[in-house]
């Protein structure tokens, strides 16, 4: 691991200011929370740091706060804490059932909210420090290569998958990102927060170099609304989502009114399944119309050589996910 210098900023004016200064001294700036995916791609020296900025220290970004119009919840707090916390666990089970998701307790414990939504691809190319795309090279090793857990949906010119299972459900609910960076801050729905590959290969979200997600408001769900997070995974636990589906559904007089169905697992992004929520809109929920968004969720789909599996298992996860809140 490089050498670097570790700062804990006293608030999060202080942290901005810090990593303003290393930038202006030509150094290189990282931003840890709870630092469980960070330290080992510093170690693998596919971070390579001069200035680690430690945002643990500034306590008042891991809080829970109600507010009128929903909650606002501090980037830092734990996924161990924000799966347990008695308000979200009431009012917006689908975030706290992904939060409950990720990995093992002992890394729940550590690892923040803002660093489970910023963290990056887990592609092995990419990690194990190939020269790909991600890594500031000119080829997608997946397209011909190891692919089975890669994209179906949205590729190209890089078929990695965002690994974020709070990601899909913060989608889902609708909610919003404040950044806090050098010029001020700034507000992003979560539906605009990710950037495909398409859009510029080395970045997964909109975050610039000066910038850190400060938190994220979510709004009070509608009257009438059901939510659930579905995951699969190749093992119980310890494991990144083969397909992950966070679904919100409002029903009105016995049927679907609104719908948000967010992917995981299958896109760069949190895909939001259109068509599945337009197949489900305006019918009961049953298990016909559950069906018929489970077959509209994987229209589209472009699977590689060794992913094809993943569409009938999206497919059955959309009916299921749906057939839980009917």
């Amino acid at each position: 691991m490089k050498s670097f210098t570790n700062a804990n900023p006293r608030d999060l004016t202080h942290a901005i200011t810090l990593i303003r200064q290393a930038h202006q001294d030509g150094r290189s700036v990282a931003v840890a929370g709870g630092g469980s995916d960070l330290l080992g791609m510093m170690k693998d020296r596919l971070v390579t740091p001069d200035v680690l900025v430690n945002l643990k220290a500034v306590k008042s970004l891991d809080q829970v706060k109600p507010d009128g119009a929903g909650v606002a919840v501090g980037g830092q707090i734990t996924l161990d804490a924000l799966g347990s916390h008695p308000l979200i666990r009431r009012q917006y089970a689908v975030l706290a059932e992904a939060a409950e998701s990720v990995a093992t307790p002992q890394i729940r414990n550590v690892a923040t909210l803002a660093g489970n939504i910023c963290q990056r691809p887990w592609c092995w190319y990419y990690r194990n420090g190939f020269p790909c795309l991600k890594n500031g090279g000119t080829t997608c090793y997946s397209i011909s290569g190891e692919n089975e857990f890669h994209a179906i949906f949205g590729g190209g010119p890089s078929y990695i998958v965002h690994p974020s299972d709070t990601a899909p459900a913060l989608v889902a609910l609708g909610a919003t990102a404040r950044i806090v960076g050098g010029s001020g801050e700034r507000t992003v729905p979560f539906d605009r927060f990710f950037v495909t590959p398409k859009q510029d290969v080395r970045r997964e979200n909109v975050l610039q170099p000066n910038e850190v997600l400060a938190d994220i408001t979510v709004p009070s769900a509608p009257a009438g609304s059901k939510a659930i997070y579905v995951k699969e995974m190749v093992r119980e636990v310890w494991d990144f989502a083969l397909c992950s589906v966070a679904a919100m559904v409002t029903v009105q007089n016995g049927v679907v009114r609104d719908a948000r169905i967010v992917l995981g697992g299958v896109a760069p992004i949190p895909y939001r399944a259109l068509k599945a929520e337009a197949a489900i809109k305006g019918k009961p929920l049953d298990e016909a119309s559950c069906a018929a968004a489970g077959l509209a969720a994987v229209d589209g789909a472009r699977p590689l050589a060794k992913n094809a599996y993943k569409v009938p298992l999206t497919q059955a996860v959309v009916k299921r996910a749906l057939l839980s809140l009917a």
